[in-house]
């Protein structure tokens, strides 16, 4: 919260709910727009995968939940501890009512049948209140997700997917309970508990395929640091970092994270800056040089004077980025809900002509709602429900046995839409290459092997790779120094593996001999494969130096940009944006993650930093980089796959339509034929499995 003065007599404040009953990018616009008209408030941003609220101005959290309730949907103040649970609370409410659905359904199956077959009387009589006995409370049980959101919808004069939804499902039941009880020929139970399980089925694959979506932002967060050394003279004294000001001195201890940006009273430091950068070679500077917050002192205790703190530093200006650009994507509509769009008032309006028509015709109310209930269940949406998350599901699977992890919701539309790629350099189309010259002693190479293998530094792990063809030495006393490396002892002698004093460069020193470890840059494994299969253009821009930027260009075939800060990727994705292209951004540090979060559609490797695998849509696995070119021609399929699905329900609906207008079709036969295009879909989304 900031401590300004609004312009009501109210403080300025940031305010955060969570919003669990948004689930469109409708919901988003609809509550973003009517927040905007509010007099005070400065800034409004829902964040849909997040189902998040963040306001900013002169205004009290019981006036925006009272405009976001007069709208239709729920809000509460955010508790971070709440929400993080929501997800899962939501899949197992879901899961749970798809199985009493589906155990009821099959249930009052069995006891239709005997109806089928021909039982009359007080049997057939008997088989409807037991199948009414059932159904009705799992109707009211199962059907509350659509229930609930159709009542909202409705409260603010609006429609949605869920409102002819719902009304089919009442209609059938209460049509069915009132023919049980006047001891009727027909009862459409099964016919209300097969919609209801095949809807389930299509919002629970939903569910699944957004619950895996993780704020960036958050992430960053999580990297600040919560206290500090402040000197004041002689005296040190810990503090929350909230109580530092501009100007004050700082200690930051060897392999500490530096809390805020400040200018260096020390004389020199060793800084890693790969959470800034991605280039995992230390970086030495000197006195007066700016220092950002979330780098990592490699070397001697430092001392900093303050120049940025709170949301001036450069880690809060990258996690804005990232929450901007966030938001911009949640923005993004998908193909399901472009089409549920123009389909339920098309429903309801087929199904108000055919109650009207028919009973016009017949004046037999009786007959006229059974046709307009036949309507409703044989245009319902579960196939165009399903079209989607089925297809979605089945691609994941196929993209995780390739080695990758897709997590969000829209990633595969917006990964078959990308038509131009960035990548960034170290760590994402390059490893570190690192070794001994040739001419070390072979006792040399196994000691360097040894110590080594006690490290999980990137560098370290590189050099086992390249020393693996041969046995280890025997070491004793093994320490690890944050910053400086490995020491032990060797036959008695001491040895060492890692920066020697200050200096950045690496050796391997044994007794007083000292040899010194080559640090060179390689393709990933994959890379060129990867570049060579996409059809699409695609560029290098990197935070390195130009040289070393242009140089791997050149190996690569790709054209570069050079000593790129956060900001200047962004820009470049906007420039990009701005020319037409969809772009596919490949990035793994702090430097790429307002990149990752503002590109089309994001992919970051596994060994990139929390927050830049939580602003992509896609994780990498593997060392190997060879299927990106899969995971795209996945994705595109993916894509032909959910408009086959479309193009399926909307055949059966140009077929089955009229026919249940013509007053051929039950509400039984309409839930069978609905059964049959929704299996149609479910099989059709299963082709992608073996797609290579």
């Amino acid at each position: 919260m900031s401590a300004a003065a609004g312009t009501r007599g109210t403080p300025l404040v940031r305010l955060q709910f969570s919003l669990p009953t948004i689930h469109c990018p409708a919901c988003l616009n609809k509550i973003e727009s009517r927040l905007r008209e509010m007099p005070g408030l400065h800034w409004a941003r829902v964040n849909l995968s997040m189902k998040r609220l963040t306001v900013e101005g002169a205004v009290a959290a019981d006036e925006v939940l009272g405009v976001v309730s007069d709208l239709g949907f729920e809000a509460y103040p955010l508790d971070p501890a709440v929400l993080e649970n929501s997800a899962d609370r939501t899949g197992r409410d879901l899961l749970l009512r798809l199985a009493v659905a589906g155990f009821a359904m099959m249930n009052v199956m069995l006891l239709s049948v005997a109806v089928w077959s021909g039982a009359t009387g007080a049997t057939r009589d008997l088989f409807h209140l037991i199948s009414a006995a059932i159904a009705v409370p799992v109707v009211v049980y199962s059907g509350q997700p659509f229930f609930r959101n159709a009542g909202r919808a409705l409260s603010v004069r609006r429609l949605n997917m869920d409102v002819p939804i719902s009304l089919a499902i009442i209609l059938a039941t209460g049509m069915s309970l009132w023919e049980s009880l006047q001891s009727g020929p027909h009862a459409y139970f099964d016919a209300a508990l097969s919609l209801t399980f095949f809807l389930l089925i299509g919002r629970y694959l939903d569910h699944r395929t957004r619950s895996s979506a993780r704020s960036a932002a958050q992430e960053l967060a999580a990297l600040e640091e919560q206290s500090c050394t402040r000197l004041q003279g002689q005296e040190m004294e810990t503090v929350p970092i909230n109580e530092i000001v501009v100007g004050d001195t700082l200690l930051v201890a060897c392999g500490m994270r530096v809390p805020v940006d400040g200018e260096l009273i020390s004389d020199l430091a060793v800084l890693d800056r790969s959470l800034l950068t991605g280039e995992s070679e230390a970086c030495t500077i000197l006195k007066g040089a700016d220092v950002q917050a979330g780098v990592v002192n490699l070397s001697r205790p430092l001392q900093l004077r303050a120049t940025a703190i709170g949301e001036d530093t450069f880690l809060r200006r990258v996690a804005a980025l990232v929450a901007t650009a966030e938001n911009n994507r949640n923005s993004y509509t998908a193909l399901a809900d472009r089409a549920a769009k123009i389909y339920a008032p098309a429903v309801h309006i087929l199904a108000l002509l055919a109650l009207l028509g028919w009973w016009f015709v017949t004046s037999d109310m009786r007959v006229a709602l059974n046709i307009a209930i036949a309507v409703l269940i044989i245009t319902c949406p579960c196939a165009l429900g399903l079209a989607v998350p089925s297809v979605n599901i089945a691609a994941v699977g196929r993209l995780f046995r390739a080695g990758f992890l897709v997590k969000h919701a829209t990633a595969l539309e917006r990964l078959a839409e990308a038509d131009y790629a960035v990548f960034d350099k170290t760590g994402t189309l390059s490893a570190p290459d690192v070794s001994l010259a040739k001419d070390v002693p072979m006792d040399a190479q196994r000691v360097c092997l040894a110590l080594a293998q006690n490290s999980n530094h990137p560098l370290s792990q590189a050099l086992v790779r390249n020393l693996s063809h041969i046995e280890p030495a025997r070491l004793d006393q093994i320490v690890e120094t944050a910053g400086e490396g490995m020491t032990a002892h060797w036959q008695g002698m001491p040895v060492a593996l890692g920066r020697q004093g200050d200096l950045a460069t690496l050796s391997l020193q044994i007794g007083s001999d000292s040899y010194p470890v080559q640090v060179r840059e390689k393709p990933r494994p994959g890379a060129h494969q990867a570049l060579a299969g996409l059809d699409m253009p695609a560029e290098l821009v990197s935070g390195d130096m130009q040289k070393a930027t242009e140089d791997f260009g050149r190996e690569m075939g790709l054209p570069v940009r050079a000593q790129t800060g956060p900001e200047a990727k962004v820009a470049r994705l906007k420039e990009l944006k701005d020319l037409g292209h969809r772009v596919l951004m490949v990035g793994d540090g702090l430097n790429d993650t307002a990149a990752l979060a503002a590109a089309h559609v994001a992919l970051a490797p596994a060994s990139a930093l929390d927050a830049s695998r939580s602003a992509a849509d896609v994780i990498l696995l593997k060392e190997d980089l060879s299927q990106v070119p899969l995971m795209i021609r996945v994705a595109r399929a993916a894509g032909r796959l959910s408009k086959q699905n479309f193009a399926i329900a909307a055949a059966y609906n140009c077929i089955a339509i009229p026919i249940a207008l013509a007053g051929f079709a039950t509400p039984l036969m309409a839930a069978i034929a609905m059964s049959v295009s929704s299996l149609t879909v479910l099989l059709n989304s299963q082709r992608i499995r073996g797609l290579k």
